[in-house]
């Protein structure tokens, strides 16, 4: 065994000063290696090319495994910030999908880079349209009463969207309008690293959980996003149209306190 690993690691060696990516993975089968075709006759002034040198073989419950794909090391502005005012100043450019013709401000999100708890909503209406905040207007207003009711300052949350500029008339965003937006979501995400997240209503949950499912069947369950837990509740805006789904969003946001908690 100490020949072959010997032979694996000159052989990385060679491979990283040729600009190859071939690592060494431990207990996992070795994945099949797709067939060649056998190459032409070259013609008889060409010389044949030469076939890059195989991996050399592994002693057992080691295996080779190819290449990352180039395509993840293409520069991602999004996938590449660093921080949410990063991330804000690119939503600021963005001219990725129709929202952007008829906006006055984006609305890329607020609160603490730290937040415990990240709240999503569907997106900005006319007074964050106004204002570049997110639920500034009568929904925030009844936001800021579900949070204080579970212990939670506004200031201790980070709040945004899915899409970050206002949809017209406040039309629910279309599939490729949140599609367009959603990375900028994603990534900032990644940065707060939340205990928690609560998504407020059908799209953000949609989105979130990359289902088509109605809100009615993703109350009450405990769901996940890359591993952080998603509560999903109804939308401040909705309860303004019907208090009689004051009770169950309190039910919801209590599961969510507790998730802090534990």
């Amino acid at each position: 065994m100490t020949d072959g690993l010997a032979l694996a690691r000159a052989y990385l060696a060679q491979q990283r000063l040729l600009g190859g990516g071939w690592v060494i993975r431990a207990d996992a089968p070795a994945r099949p290696r797709p067939a060649v075709p056998p190459a032409r006759p070259p013609a008889a002034t060409t010389a044949a090319p030469v076939a890059p040198a195989a991996p050399p073989p592994l002693p057992p419950g080691l295996h080779w495994e190819p290449p990352v794909s180039a395509d993840l090391f293409t520069p991602d502005p999004v996938r590449d910030a660093g921080s949410l005012a990063a991330v804000a100043g690119l939503v600021a450019a963005c001219t990725k999908c129709r929202l952007c013709e008829t906006r006055t401000h984006t609305v890329p999100g607020e609160g603490p880079a730290d937040a415990r708890l990240v709240v999503v909503g569907e997106g900005p209406g006319r007074t964050e349209d106004a204002t570049g905040r997110p639920f500034v207007g009568r929904a925030g207003e009844l936001l800021t009463k579900i949070l204080g009711a579970i212990d939670l300052a506004r200031e201790q949350v980070f709040i945004c969207n899915v899409v970050k500029c206002r949809p017209p008339d406040n039309r629910t965003p279309q599939q490729d309008e949140a599609a367009m937006c959603a990375p900028y979501l994603f990534r900032q995400i990644a940065l707060v690293r939340p205990k928690v997240i609560l998504a407020l209503g059908g799209p953000a949950a949609q989105t979130l959980l990359n289902t088509r499912q109605s809100l009615g069947s993703l109350r009450g369950q405990v769901h996940r996003f890359r591993d952080i837990p998603v509560i999903v509740t109804y939308h401040p805006a909705a309860l303004l149209r019907n208090p009689n789904w004051k009770k169950p969003t309190w039910d919801d946001v209590r599961i969510a306190r507790r998730l802090l908690d534990d």
